[in-house]
This record gives C-alpha cells, structure tokens and sequence, in this order.
C-alpha cells in the first residue's frame, strides 16, 4: 500500500505515543489509503473540511479530532461529527462547546491549547492563570470531559521547541498534581508534528500530529 512504509517506520519510533494522521486538504480517497494500512485516528483543521468529508464516511474504528482554531459560532457544526477537541482556548469556548454536547447527549472530550512559544499568530493560552480557570470552569460542567493539553511547537524559533515541549510537560504534571482526582482522564499531551515529532516523543508526548511526512507536501489552489 501506498502510505505503508511510512507509517510502520513512524509507528517504529512512536514508543507509547499514539500516532495521528491530519488529514487537512486530503481527500476521502487518500484517508481511506492510510485508514487502510491501520491508522485510525485523523485530525482535520477546519470545521468546513470535516462537514464536508466526514458527514457520510466514517469507517468502522476511524476515530476523527478536531485540532485547528475553533470559532464559537461554528461549535454545532463540529461538535456532532467528531471525538475530541484540541484546541479550547477560552472558557467562553469551552461553554459552547459544552452546550452543543448537551444537546447531542454526548460528552465531548476536550484538550487545552497552551501557546508555548508566545507567537501572535498562534491560537491558546497564554498564561497559566487563565488555563486553570478553564479547569476550574469545566469542572462545573456536565458535557466536557478534560483530557489533557496540546500545544504546536516554535514556528518562528525552531531552536526553543525543546523548551516548549518540557515547558508543556512540566505544565501537565502540575496540573494533575494541583487538581489530583478531579482530572483522573487526564492522559493526553499532544504535542509533536512532522518537523518536530521525535523530540516530542522523547519530552514526552503521548500523541503526535503528522500530515505531510505520511501524506507528502500539500498543494493549496
């Protein structure tokens, strides 16, 4: 198969990490290849990709993550279709979310996104602070389950993704101390994508988010 190498080089390295396919840009047809060759977990980026691909094909298994920068007005759309969110940022998103779920008598497992590197241009927390307030706030809630925390590594400075990486870690383990019982499904720190993936998994990592090094380049119109 045509992904198949690939995926069982990756896999080789993985360790306990759970290895993701983001499948952004790609169509039905190459996830079904990948699908194929035993991944079963994608992740899509934006909501009108997910409504369009995965409102009639979902494969028995496939297991689909909302990763990309979440608008609250486009919660409903996504909140039906998919496993988890990774990318909550706000308690105000957060809330959303929590209502959609409610109404889709489902609980939505969520992560937290923690901007680890301080770029503008990249969506989540940006103090500890306000993290734990969402923590707080989701406790009060009935529909969202946390899971843990993601972050997207150094864009700017690819040399401080190291940093970023432990900074997350060290974040996670605090976390899980400060909050003990409260967070018992707390278990998942995303972090590591195809430039960066090994080092993730050797800070820590217990899922990695790879697109082009399966897929290849993307080609936007």
């Amino acid at each position: 198969m045509k992904y198949m190498q690939t995926i069982q080089t990756i896999s080789s390295k993985l360790g306990n990490a759970r290895l993701m396919a983001v499948s952004k840009t790609r169509s039905v047809e190459e996830i079904d290849a990948v699908y194929n060759c035993g991944v079963r977990l994608f992740g899509e980026n934006h909501v009108q990709e997910i409504v369009q691909k995965f409102t009639s094909y979902r494969p028995d298994g496939l297991e689909l993550h909302m990763i990309g920068h979440l608008q609250s007005n486009k919660v409903s759309k996504v909140v039906p279709l998919v496993d988890m969110i990774e990318s909550v940022d706000s308690i105000k998103l957060l809330e959303k979310i929590d209502s959609e779920a409610l109404k889709c008598r489902k609980t939505m497992d969520v992560l937290l996104e923690y901007n680890t590197s301080g770029e503008e241009s990249k969506s989540g927390f940006g103090s500890r602070e306000d993290m734990f307030e969402c923590i707080e706030r989701a406790f009060e809630l009935d529909n969202v389950r946390l899971r843990g925390l993601m972050t997207v590594g150094p864009l700017e400075h690819p040399e401080n993704t190291q940093d970023a990486f432990r900074f997350l870690k060290n974040l996670f383990e605090e976390c899980r101390i400060r909050y003990g019982e409260k967070l018992a499904d707390f278990d998942i720190l995303s972090m590591g994508m195809s430039s960066d993936w090994e080092l993730a998994v050797k800070e820590g990592s217990t899922l990695v988010r790879i697109g082009t090094s399966i897929f290849g380049e993307r080609h936007y119109d």
